[in-house]
């Protein structure tokens, strides 16, 4: 009877152990993998907010453009000559401070991605329209620079409204 009882402890202390062993194991795999889901978590909540900021900032400099671009029927009808060039070649420099943010910006989201926003934001800066060319032409009293700026802005919204339809499906489904 003895010896039942020395084997019934061993048994039961040995699965006591090996219960206890699969338990630690168990509870460090479960460890690691609650570890790896919050680093990964973290680093989708850094990129999304990374890209958010991205796109936000080429919306907001894609908006600036748009409404210095507003401005430009407002200068052309400045009847003075003279001060009709001051005024155009002011708000070309401002565009083309804008601009220079504005392609900044497009080469983050080029970083930042996913390729489609960054086809958006490179097809928005190739619909910014030749504006410092254009309207020195305009300065210098040059009609048909005027009617080209004017069709080339056309096509400039469109594709405003495309980079903010693609950024914003990007960021949802994130």
């Amino acid at each position: 009877m003895a010896d039942n009882t020395l084997w019934v402890a061993a048994l039961t202390a040995g699965t006591a152990v090996l219960a206890s062993w699969v338990t630690s194991r168990g509870n460090a795999t479960a460890a690691r993998l609650q570890a790896q889901a919050a680093t990964e978590a973290q680093r989708l909540a850094r990129q999304r907010e990374a890209r958010r900021a991205a796109y936000a900032e080429v919306i907001d400099k894609a908006v600036a453009i748009g409404e210095l671009y507003w401005k430009i029927p407002e200068v052309t009808r400045i009847a003075e000559p003279d001060a009709r060039r001051v005024e155009l070649l002011q708000l070309r420099e401002q565009i083309r401070d804008v601009y220079a943010a504005l392609l900044r910006c497009v080469q983050v989201v080029t970083l930042e991605g996913p390729d489609d926003v960054a086809e958006a934001a490179a097809a928005l800066d190739r619909a910014t329209p030749s504006t410092a060319r254009l309207m020195r032409a305009m300065a210098e009293g040059d009609q048909s620079a005027e009617r080209q700026l004017t069709e080339e802005t056309r096509a400039y919204w469109p594709a405003v409204t495309e980079f903010i339809a693609r950024a914003s499906q990007a960021i949802r489904t994130m």
